[in-house]
């Protein structure tokens, strides 16, 4: 029986140019840096990819939270502690102050058509929501990104980020902690997503999977468009529900 929708963010109910949103993110952080630490700003964007590769890698037998692993990795490349309190206030400030003023021009973030129709679909089925998105940024980013896409008063029951994840999109052990986290199986959800690798959890743990991007992947359950989610979604629950029963 489906009890809840999990929904991806980027390019699912928000609209944005994600390479550079993270190439504007990364290389302004990168300022921020050099100014504290007094080493050159491009030398962080290389530490940055590296580390972020770190957490995406299927070999990680860790059981650190993707900041923590995260701020282990830079460190260790460039020596400065993402993590020191100072540093990690600088951050925070560039990410709830300046940061949502970078949604414009080429990063060219908005709402995605029909995401908020589809959130409201939801609720009218009396289904729980949350928001899965790819935890690889802090929750502050996370949340500039929820406005921009007007989703920041949507009634999610969790919200991924970095500091709550130990695991990036597609490991199972992500969906398998968000999942957990609401007290589900992971039989109970639908996911909701764009990206034919990482919103369909490898391997499957039994999560279904609503396509909304520009492929046609096999597993997918529906595949569509977001502005066509809303009035689909009664009779894609209705049809998981009826297999389930069976």
């Amino acid at each position: 029986m489906i009890k809840a929708v999990l929904f991806d963010m980027d390019d699912t109910l928000l609209d944005i140019n994600l390479t550079a949103f993270m190439t504007t993110y990364v290389a302004e952080v990168s300022k921020i840096l050099s100014q504290i630490s007094g080493k050159s700003a491009l030398s962080f964007g290389l530490s940055f990819a590296q580390s972020y590769l770190a957490l995406e890698s299927e070999a990680r037998a860790d059981g650190l939270t993707n900041f923590e692993l995260l701020c282990r990795e830079f460190e260790r490349r460039c020596g400065v502690p993402l993590d020191e309190p100072a540093i990690r206030s600088a951050i925070r400030f560039y990410e709830s102050e300046v940061l949502p003023k970078r949604g414009d021009g080429i990063v060219a973030a908005h709402p995605m058509p029909g995401g908020l129709e589809a959130l409201e679909q939801v609720e009218r089925l009396g289904l729980r929501c949350a928001l899965a998105t790819n935890p690889s940024f802090s929750g502050p980013c996370i949340r500039t990104r929820m406005r921009w896409a007007r989703i920041d008063d949507a009634p999610f029951e969790r919200v991924s980020h970095l500091c709550n994840s130990t695991r990036l999109k597609p490991a199972s052990r992500y969906y398998e902690e968000f999942v957990s986290a609401l007290g589900l199986h992971p039989q109970e959800c639908l996911m909701v997503g764009n990206d034919a690798k990482r919103d369909f959890p490898r391997p499957d743990i039994g999560i279904s999977t609503i396509y909304v991007g520009h492929a046609r992947p096999k597993r997918a359950i529906w595949s569509g468009r977001m502005s066509e989610l809303a009035a689909a979604l009664p009779a894609i629950v209705d049809r998981c529900n009826v297999e389930d029963a069976r």
